[in-house]
């Protein structure tokens, strides 16, 4: 790629993901209006998006077959996938939407440490400082209760397991296309979520959609799961696994600004949630200067 051309593509990139991010934090409120389980949830949702990524390659005729060797990498990062959301809809239950994100946030702290381990870089100390301070603004949004000691830990092994899927798709990313991983880890993780259930009995109690939630849940998979995933892989080619992590720590941002104003969630936003918002936004947009800065210095 030419020099002159590295920014703008940059640019949308960014441009890209925070978009994507936005849809993520949609998900909540397509999450509060679905009337089905969480795990139920999670298993139509992923079917979904590999019905609506299996019409896309038919319909586009864009090939989709890889070597079987791939293919089980991309499959076993699924389980990563899956074991990410099941997790996720685990703490809520074990705790609240709140403790949830809060861990959650840790994402970002998590792909500072493993990223550097894995590529076999150094470890930024800067990195780490940002990732502690997105932490803080989470804490101070949502009122971290120390009290659900089981979904803290769920969510804390949920942040472990979507820090490693978004730095081995980092590297998937500049060998394979964005849908091409997208339909085989999505096809993974629904083979895993549907051994989980036959594992634990849970299809006995399965329940099926009622009319009203057909129209979220496939919104949920298309728009929400299908596309978003694609676009949040896409971007990898530009951004680093950190920049993505550190990006994507606006979703609960978004899905409370989007709660306040579809659900009127007035009373839930409280001066903590605008003091973290601050130190959030301040640290995503400032943390490129500060690299910036840091990058001069050493040349100099």
């Amino acid at each position: 790629m030419p020099q002159n051309a590295i920014g703008p593509a940059l640019n949308k990139n960014l441009v890209i993901l925070h978009f994507t991010v936005f849809v993520w934090g949609f998900t909540g409120i397509l999450g509060q209006l679905i009337t089905i389980s969480a795990v139920n949830l999670v298993w139509y949702r992923v079917g979904i998006a590999v019905i609506s990524l299996f019409f896309y390659f038919t319909f586009s005729k864009k090939a989709y077959k890889t070597e079987l060797k791939t293919l089980a990498k991309m499959a076993l990062t699924g389980a990563l996938v899956g074991g990410h959301w099941i997790l996720f809809f685990a703490s809520i239950k074990l705790s609240t939407v709140p403790v949830t994100l809060v861990c959650l946030s840790s994402i970002t702290l998590f792909t500072a440490i493993f990223e550097p381990l894995i590529n076999k870089t150094r470890i930024s100390k800067m990195e780490i400082v940002a990732g502690i301070f997105i932490i803080t603004g989470i804490v101070l949004i949502f009122k971290f209760e120390t009290r659900y000691t089981k979904g803290i830990i769920a969510g804390l092994i949920s942040a472990v397991l979507a820090a490693l899927f978004a730095i081995i798709n980092s590297r998937f990313v500049k060998k394979h296309e964005a849908p091409v991983i997208a339909f085989y880890e999505l096809s993974g993780a629904f083979v895993w979520i549907t051994i989980y259930l036959a594992i634990t009995g849970s299809f006995q109690n399965f329940s099926f959609p009622k009319p009203t939630d057909i129209g979220y849940l496939i919104l949920l998979g298309t728009i929400c799961t299908s596309l978003a995933y694609v676009a949040g892989v896409s971007v990898m080619r530009e951004l680093s696994a950190f920049r993505v992590a550190l990006i994507t720590n606006l979703e609960p941002v978004y899905g409370i600004l989007m709660a306040f104003l579809f659900l009127g969630d007035r009373n839930r936003v409280t001066p903590g949630f605008w003091i973290g918002a601050v130190i959030i936004l301040s640290t995503i947009f400032l943390y490129p200067v500060a690299q910036k800065q840091v990058a001069r210095r050493k040349n100099k």
